[in-house]
């Protein structure tokens, strides 16, 4: 998937659209993205001036929009006009190194399964070989008003 077909399935815009390319999809199993992080990223500014790192509220953030991306091609989940799709939990995260200006921040999310409407994820963000953050997420599509 593209930044085009991507920016369909995501309502996130600059600066919160944390997904630049999808490099594989199994719908209903397995997606592999990426973000390209740039020193231009608004939040290097302030966290930290003297050593840009990238805040690890943002990864998990990515995480999370690679498992909406996952579940909107997925059958489980048939995506709406009037609904979004929310970050609902995390469990067993842990953050192992950090992702700095210059890094290509890929992407893993496994579909573990789906139980009323939720959708629990095995992800993983890596830096190269690295594995800079891992955890387990919920997320539900939920319609509005």
């Amino acid at each position: 998937m593209d930044i085009h077909e991507i920016l369909t399935y995501l309502p996130h815009r600059y600066p919160f659209l944390l997904i630049d390319r999808v490099v594989e999809i199994v719908p209903g199993e397995r997606l592999l993205a990426y973000k390209n992080v740039t020193y231009n990223e608004p939040f290097f500014q302030g966290h930290f001036p003297s050593r840009p790192v990238m805040p690890g509220v943002l990864i998990l953030e990515a995480m999370a929009q690679a498992t909406g991306l996952l579940a909107l091609k997925t059958d489980a989940w048939q995506r709406k006009e009037n609904s979004i799709y929310y970050f609902v939990g995390i469990d067993k995260v842990r953050f192992r190194k950090p992702v700095e200006p210059g890094d290509q921040l890929m992407l893993e999310a496994i579909l573990k399964r789906v139980v009323r409407g939720i959708g629990k994820f095995s992800c993983t963000a890596r830096v190269g070989d690295d594995v800079v953050a891992s955890g387990e997420l919920m997320c539900a599509e939920r319609e509005v008003e």
